[in-house]
């Protein structure tokens, strides 16, 4: 059997606990016999862990009897998964052509300041992880950022600080999750989701 540790792309961590694999074999055995399990069990595992260690995918990819690279090659090729620990919330700017051209990478830059992260990385408090997009589905209200499942519209760099006060893990890490919101009009779009066999 292939070793996960080996797998390109895929990040060292501590070993799971005896009860986070028992984890991963009760969501595998609520799928088995599923034509198409991997993608909802790696999303399950995903939901329960927070990433997917090299250890989980072991264990999946033995449970599910697949060769660890066919799991690494979805986990990989899908931007929905994640092998490192990632934070509370996801804030994923949106660098597609329209958002680019009216300020989308100034918003990008600002925002690696004002958390201080780079792209692809988790502040230390676990709090913010921070990502970009293509599209949200909201070029004519470009520049667009998207906290979770939140579409937020007309993002200007000056309220990036009030933009992401309601989701700080200070605030008795209770991150809101309300649709998001037009900056400076306070309208709320509906929440667009962006997993794996949904539309981008």
């Amino acid at each position: 059997m292939e070793q996960a540790k080996s797998v390109a792309g895929l990040s060292e961590s501590a070993e799971p606990a005896s009860d986070d694999l028992l984890v991963v074999d009760r969501i595998v055995e609520r799928h088995r016999g599923e034509q198409g399990a991997l993608i909802p069990v790696l999303q399950k595992a995903q939901l329960a862990f927070g990433h997917l260690s090299p250890e989980v995918i072991e264990r999946i990819a033995a449970r599910l009897e697949m060769p660890i690279s066919q799991v690494t090659g979805v986990v990989t090729f899908y931007s929905y998964f994640t092998t490192t620990p990632r934070g509370e919330n996801t804030v994923r700017v949106c660098l597609g052509t329209a958002c680019y051209v009216r300020s989308g990478k100034q918003v990008l830059e600002d925002l690696e300041k004002t958390i201080g992260v780079s792209v692809g990385e988790t502040t230390r408090d676990r709090c913010f992880t921070l990502e970009i997009g293509r599209c949200f589905g909201a070029c004519g209200l470009a520049p667009v950022v998207m906290i979770n499942d939140d579409v937020h519209q007309r993002v200007k760099s000056t309220r990036l600080r009030e933009l992401l006060e309601p989701y700080s893990c200070s605030n008795g890490g209770e991150a809101r999750s309300d649709g998001g919101t037009e900056a400076g009009t306070g309208a709320r779009p509906e929440a667009q989701s962006h997993t794996p066999g949904g539309s981008a």
